[in-house]
Parts: C-alpha cells; sequence; structure tokens
C-alpha cells in the first residue's frame, strides 16, 4: 500500500495523501507528501480536507435521524417543507427546451431524496449540450461541476431557482447525481429548526468526537488545510483551485451544501464509517 501511493506522490499527481485501512482493531495509517506542491509543510494525520461528495453519507444519516423520529417519513411528500418543489413540470426530454414539459406525476419524497431519483441532477454531458444545462449554470445551481460554496446563491434565493427550472426526469425514474444531497440539507435545516451544520454538530459530530468537522474552517486550524486543485485541460497541469490564503472555506456559508461542503480529518471520517459499519 506505501509503494503503490508514493508513486501518485512521485509522479506528482498529488501533493499528498492520506489513507486508512481498518480490519476490526487492526487500523493502519498511511500520511504522504505534503499540503500543496509549493509548501513543504507535511501531510497529517490531523490535515483537513475537502471531501465534497463525502458530505452525502453524512446528509443521509442526519435525514435518517429525522425518520427515526418520526418528523420525516420515507415516503411522504417533500412539498410541506420545501413549497418551491411543488407543481412540478418535467421535460420532455432531456434536449428539450425549457418550456417543453409535461406534469410531473407525482410529488417527490423524502425516499426519492435519498436515492438521488428526485428527477434534477448532475447533466453528464460537455457544458452546452442541451439546453437546460446554461440555466443550471447561470443559476449557480451546482451539479455541473466544483462549485465553491461563495459561489451558491443563500438558501432560498437556491431553492427560489431550482423550484423555477424543469425536472430532467419524472420522480423516481432516473438516478441523478449530486443536487438531491443539497435538497437533503435544506430540508434537515428546515424541518429541524437549525443550521444544517448546527444540527450535524448536534447529532453527529459532537457524539462521535468528530472535532475537525464542518462547512468551514476556524483561523485557527487554517494552517492544518490543504490546497485544492483542478486539472485543467487547456493547460493540461493541476492548477489552485482554491487556495489556503483565501479559501472560501474560511467563513462561514450563506448555503451549507449538504452535497459536497464539508471539510473533516482521516479519523473523523473514520469515527463516522466505523458508526456505519456498528449500526450504532
Amino acid at each position: 500500500m506505501h509503494q503503490v501511493l508514493s508513486e501518485y506522490i512521485d509522479r506528482k499527481e498529488l501533493p499528498g495523501l492520506a489513507a486508512l485501512v481498518s480490519h476490526h482493531d487492526d487500523v493502519h495509517i498511511e500520511t504522504l507528501g505534503t499540503l500543496a506542491f509549493d509548501n513543504a509543510a507535511p501531510m497529517k494525520r490531523d490535515t483537513i480536507f475537502r471531501i465534497a461528495s463525502l458530505t452525502k453519507l453524512i446528509t443521509a444519516v442526519a435525514t435518517m435521524i429525522l425518520v427515526e423520529e418520526c418528523k420525516l417519513r420515507l415516503d411522504e411528500s417533500i412539498e410541506p417543507w420545501l413549497p418551491e418543489l411543488a407543481n412540478r413540470r418535467v421535460l420532455k426530454a432531456i434536449s428539450s427546451q425549457p418550456d417543453d414539459t409535461v406534469p410531473a406525476l407525482r410529488t417527490i419524497t423524502v425516499r426519492d431524496l435519498l436515492t438521488s431519483r428526485m428527477g434534477f441532477g448532475s447533466v453528464m454531458a460537455m457544458p452546452d449540450t442541451y439546453p437546460i444545462q446554461k440555466l443550471i449554470r447561470d443559476y449557480r445551481i451546482g451539479g455541473d461541476g466544483p462549485m465553491l460554496p461563495s459561489s451558491y446563491p443563500d438558501t432560498d434565493d437556491w431553492m427560489k431557482k431550482l423550484g423555477s427550472l424543469p425536472l430532467l426526469a419524472q420522480p423516481g425514474e432516473w438516478w441523478m447525481y449530486h443536487v438531491s444531497g443539497d435538497v437533503l440539507g435544506v430540508l434537515i435545516a428546515r424541518v429541524s429548526g437549525q443550521s444544517l451544520g448546527a444540527f450535524m454538530r448536534e447529532r453527529i459530530f459532537d457524539p462521535l468526537g468528530m472535532k475537525d468537522t464542518a462547512f468551514h474552517v476556524p483561523l485557527e486550524k487554517l494552517d492544518r488545510l490543504t490546497e485544492f486543485y483542478f486539472f485543467n485541460r487547456q493547460t493540461n497541469k493541476l492548477d489552485v483551485f482554491d487556495g489556503v490564503a483565501n479559501s472560501a472555506w474560511r467563513s462561514e456559508s450563506s448555503f451549507e451544501s449538504g452535497g459536497g461542503g464539508l471539510v473533516s480529518t482521516i479519523d473523523d471520517y473514520f469515527a463516522f464509517s466505523r458508526m456505519l459499519l456498528n449500526k450504532k
């Protein structure tokens, strides 16, 4: 494992990484490389990563807490809590113009959101392949590529914009990535009467000792945050997408993305994963 992972660092595909493998009581951890290509600070066990879509699993658990408490039910409509998503229209085809729609056959349920089948999500095609992609991009809905927390509209505006767009498929018909996770985050906040981050902190992070998992990084922890890169196809190299010095995660966001906004450490996520494995 050490040899294989080291090769990614040697080839400069990654500045550094942290890896963990656990089997019963045997836990093996690797920390290799540095926090950034131009930063000699070594990768450590408490390094903070933007965990992107690994956020979705935590959001799903937060939802199931509310289901267990009968504040939500899996097969009931989300419309009482998310009225912006009532009276849905659905594109006749993914290639249709945004006004070429038919009525939704039923409402969106909590189960649809948990299974990414709400009828809306990432369009797995090159930009501008279909007319709807421009509106998704212009409205900053997300799901068409990585988005910084500061790029989102505030929560109510995001919901209003999402509700103004047609669904891409009938509820329950297709699996579509990402956006369902963000909608779940809004649902959790409205049902619980707390922000998504506050609910997760109280019900998941604190009980599990996940002290470094949150939707932003406090100033005193910034020296543990990695640089965030993306592959630039024009230059054929990695460029900085979110630098530590001016990171979008330095301050709290008006939109806490249940689909991809959390930061965490390898030990924090291990605590969460072990909870899932132990079913408690």
